[in-house]
């Protein structure tokens, strides 16, 4: 979700903004309007917006003035001026300031869709940008890990401490040893040649082998006491594996 704030003296052309733009197609969800750059500067510095409307020619503060003050604030805000003058006679400022995009009046609904459509891809993009190099930070700092035996072993002991634990998840495991999803995702499959979730039921099951074979438990408690919450399931997929039911298993095992 994204907020705007639109920075433009003249009412009529900020109302037309907010009536005939279909903001909840680029998911903006929170609309700010100021007349002056001295209200516009306080809503930034409250708000924080993510885009900008700003019109170049505004009293009580020039609309340069206020992007570059804005962009000291937040460096990644998108800003588009609107302007009645050539752009051009502000494009060398504008470009070093780091203005992303403009239009011109008078304004139209369709310029205005497709300038903030520009706005949110960037932001969008640069957002995606930031995640890869996050997941490749967390990846570098772990191939320089020595110990991996013990990274492994510490992962597999979490696992079985939670064998019984039907909530237990990927992201849950992730945040036990420090890292996120996608990156803990990577590293297990790395470390134990399978997906977390098939090592994750593996190991279920081969838990429940050992109830079937050392208690008297009842099928549907041995499966809860593994961490399936659906019997049904668990007897599916233990015959699956073995080739038996668990019952069948149990019989065959003790009578063999």
């Amino acid at each position: 979700m994204y907020t705007l704030l639109i920075v433009e003296d003249e009412e009529l052309v900020r109302k037309g903004i907010k009536k005939f733009v279909p903001f909840e197609a680029f998911n903006i969800t929170n609309i700010m309007e100021a007349g002056n750059g001295e209200e516009g500067l306080t809503l930034f510095l409250t708000h924080r917006p993510d885009i900008v409307l700003l019109d170049i020619n505004i009293p009580r503060m020039n609309g340069l003035d206020f992007a570059r003050k804005v962009k000291e604030l937040k460096p990644n805000v998108k800003i588009a001026v609107i302007t009645g003058y050539d752009y051009y006679d502000y494009a060398v400022t504008a470009l070093k300031i780091g203005i992303d995009d403009y239009v011109l009046k008078p304004v139209s609904k369709n310029d205005v869709y497709e300038v903030l459509k520009k706005l949110v891809e960037k932001l969008q993009g640069e957002l995606q940008q930031s995640e890869l190099q996050h997941l490749f930070s967390e990846y570098k700092t772990a191939l320089q890990v020595t110990d991996e035996s013990g990274n492994k072993a510490s992962i597999a002991q979490i696992i079985e401490e939670n064998i019984a634990n039907p909530d237990f998840s990927l992201a849950i495991l992730a945040s036990q040893k420090g890292f996120s999803s996608g990156y803990m995702s990577v590293l297990f499959k790395r470390l134990f040649n399978v997906s977390f979730q098939d090592y994750l039921l593996a190991a279920r099951l081969e838990r429940s082998k050992l109830q079937l074979l050392m208690s008297d438990l009842k099928v549907y408690e041995i499966s809860s006491a593994v961490g399936f919450d659906n019997p049904n399931y668990f007897s599916a997929a233990f015959k699956k594996k073995f080739g038996l039911s668990p019952l069948q298993y149990r019989e065959r095992t003790k009578h063999s």
